[in-house]
């Protein structure tokens, strides 16, 4: 890279890189939601144009780009001394990054180091930690995400529920900001549901029991099967189809069976929201595993079935803001032959047996459903309950033991955090080594050593990135861990690829489990 392209000198009331880092150690520095707005937003106010994208990405704790191709073998080769003062400014950086991201083909490799050693050889100590972080994912602070728009609003002094909404139907965070702090209101309220753009899904809240969730429900209810599959959003206007999971991340071209059966429905343009799975011979549902595998590679024999149970628009009408019972309407007449099987306002005894088929059927659970309630994109509140009859928390996985006796040499009983929802470090909340098999053993061997933070020859502490679903019994308090409560006879059910850090369980929903 020349030098010059690194732009480390500044002019007045540039954001430097150095601002950025002390605003993202200030917020690590503490728990007070309060505090954490207030240092974001600080420096967001500080922020000019083409500065807001990049420092909201970094302070939300990934890059604006999406792969730079750049991973922790290429950093740990990289032998800079730091600069002694900080002047690289956010936006030099973020061109620096644009680069690197934008290099491929041959001799790519000695590029792509050639731009890192100018990159962290115009950086402080400070500045290429933050760096070597944000590269890796190591900085990622999905949590952050909540406050991070509270910090958008207050520096943009709009309301934080505009900022939310437009936040969730871009499902862009630096875009957002950029909305708010640029043109204001009138920015975000121009945001609108897109064709073609996926929208954060709506999301669900667990019920304690389903005569609990028709409690306060009922009797305006939809009770549809809550399915073990994955979440899908699709897309039609006209010939063209998009696909993608819960993530927002794209998989059209592995999904063509339901790309041909979208295109096949009575529209010209619909968003569809539900879940698919692929069945066995007798129609009941085949592993997760066996679903997820198909996101990664092209279609084969094993073929997916999309249950669908939302539609958010049709036809050039947004229904997002529609009731329930008339996005309802509009999905029976689109895709009725695909729509998750449920009743409609059912008596206490038909949402049981409803119940009953689900579990039957080798499904989860049921869902119960406001009709009156409009689509939250992105949001998880009580207008969605899911009812199950075990306990199960997506929990992030922090770190795991090497085992002993007949599981000497694997990495077995594994550390659990619950996400912290005012954006700090996942809260440990147990360890468990019961559930797992010797292919998932033999998996977390191989996999682990990729994501560690530190190995004492006991223990591998994981950067958090890893979502894994536990079923237990219950919890109980206790002073052995951080978030003063521990799980009660937890046991792995599966690791889930589809979910990331952002969308595990909160410490207050492990908490929640002890009434």
């Amino acid at each position: 890279m020349r030098a010059a392209n690194v732009g480390v000198s500044c002019h007045d009331g540039a954001v430097l890189l150095a601002d950025v880092v002390a605003a993202s150690a200030a917020v690590g520095a503490t728990r007070a939601r309060t505090a954490k707005t207030a240092t974001l937003a600080a420096l967001l106010r500080r922020a000019a144009g083409p500065e807001i994208e990049p420092a909201t990405a970094w302070l939300a704790g990934e890059p604006r780009q999406s792969r730079l191709g750049a991973g922790w073998r290429t950093l740990t080769r990289l032998d800079v001394p730091p600069a002694a003062e900080p002047g690289l400014q956010v936006t030099a950086v973020d061109a620096a990054l644009d680069e690197l991201a934008a290099t491929t083909g041959a001799g790519s490799t000695a590029r792509r180091t050639e731009l890192l050693e100018a990159l962290f050889g115009a950086a402080t100590a400070d500045e290429q930690a933050f760096l070597v972080r944000l590269i890796t994912g190591e900085l990622r602070q999905g949590a952050l995400e909540g406050v991070m728009l509270e910090a958008v609003a207050a520096a943009a002094e709009v309301p934080a529920a505009t900022v939310r909404r437009a936040f969730m139907l871009s499902g862009r965070l630096p875009a957002t900001a950029r909305l708010a702090l640029t043109e204001g209101v009138a920015g975000l309220d121009a945001v609108r549901l897109e064709v073609g753009r996926p929208v954060r899904p709506m999301l669900a809240s667990p019920a304690e029991t389903l005569d609990a969730a028709l409690a306060e429900l009922a009797p305006d209810v939809s009770v549809e099967f809550k399915l073990d599959g994955a979440r899908i959003q699709v897309h039609r206007d006209g010939a063209e189809v998009h696909v993608w999971t819960r993530t927002l991340r794209e998989i059209t071209p592995a999904v063509p069976e339901l790309v041909e059966l979208v295109r096949g429905l009575p529209c010209r343009s619909v968003v569809l929201d539900g879940e698919t799975l692929a069945l066995q011979d007798d129609g009941r549902p085949r592993p997760f595993q066996d679903t997820m595998s198909r996101f990664g590679a092209a279609a084969g024999e094993l073929l997916l079935r999309p249950f669908f149970f939302d539609c958010l628009h049709l036809d050039g009408a947004d229904l997002l803001d529609e009731p329930l019972h008339v996005r309802l309407d509009a999905l029976s007449r689109v895709a009725g032959g695909h729509r998750m099987p449920g009743a409609l306002r059912p008596s206490q005894e038909e949402a049981a047996d409803l119940l009953e088929r689900a579990l039957e059927a080798g499904h989860e659970g049921v869902m119960v459903k406001s009709l009156d309630a409009p689509y939250a994109a992105g949001r998880r509140g009580r207008a969605w309950q899911k009812v199950k009859p075990v306990h199960t928390l997506d929990l992030v996985v922090l770190g795991a033991e090497w085992g002993y006796g007949r599981r000497t040499g694997s990495l077995s009983n594994i550390h659990l955090g619950a996400r912290d929802p005012d954006g700090g470090e996942p809260v440990m909340v147990g360890k468990t080594f019961k559930g797992m098999t010797d292919e998932l053993l033999a998996w977390q061997t191989s996999t682990f050593p990729g994501l560690a933070r530190e190995d004492d020859g006991h223990v591998v502490l994981l950067r958090p990135e890893l979502v894994v679903e536990i079923e237990l019994d219950g919890v109980q308090r206790s002073p052995r861990y951080p978030g003063g409560v521990a799980l009660r006879f937890a046991r792995v059910l599966r690791y889930r690829p589809d979910k990331t850090p952002a969308e595990a369980d909160t410490i207050d929903a492990v908490r929640a489990l002890l009434h």
